[in-house]
């Protein structure tokens, strides 16, 4: 049986145009401190966190890249809530103000199996898919 019923729509946050501005002059300037300042400014602000967490993973610093990873990923759910999001449904890559929460996303559960934590990584790798194809696809 096909179901007929339309599934949740897809949550697209909004776009903040300071704090993509930082970020952007933060990647300019060669992230670093530079990332944590943007963090600092803008904390709810999950493509903030989201290159902290990655630098601290490629660092070899699994358990920082879980901190930051995890503070982005809560920042992202309160702002996927704040604008829609009943916990499931469609969180489309393609939406650029989305992708510094799926990133997050991806880097939880990438630091999660770094330390051991196989089920939290299971889980996250799996959310990131049923949030978008496209994004796990894209961050793998």
């Amino acid at each position: 049986m096909q179901n007929l019923l339309p599934g949740p729509p897809a949550t697209r946050l909004p776009a903040d145009a300071e704090a993509d501005k930082a970020l952007a002059e933060a990647a300019a300037a060669g992230g670093g401190a530079a990332f944590k300042a943007v963090a600092a400014d803008y904390p709810s602000y999950s493509a903030a966190w989201a290159p902290l967490a990655a630098g601290a993973l490629a660092d070899g610093e699994p358990v920082t890249a879980y901190a930051y990873a995890r503070t982005g990923y809560h920042r992202g759910l309160d702002a996927l809530r704040r604008n829609g999001w009943k916990g499931h449904g469609p969180i489309p890559w393609s939406h650029e103000a989305n992708q510094g929460f799926l990133r997050c996303l991806h880097v939880l559960s990438q630091a999660a199996a770094a330390i051991g934590e196989a089920d939290e990584a299971a889980r996250c790798a799996q959310f990131l898919r049923d949030s978008d194809p496209a994004a796990a696809d894209a961050l793998s």
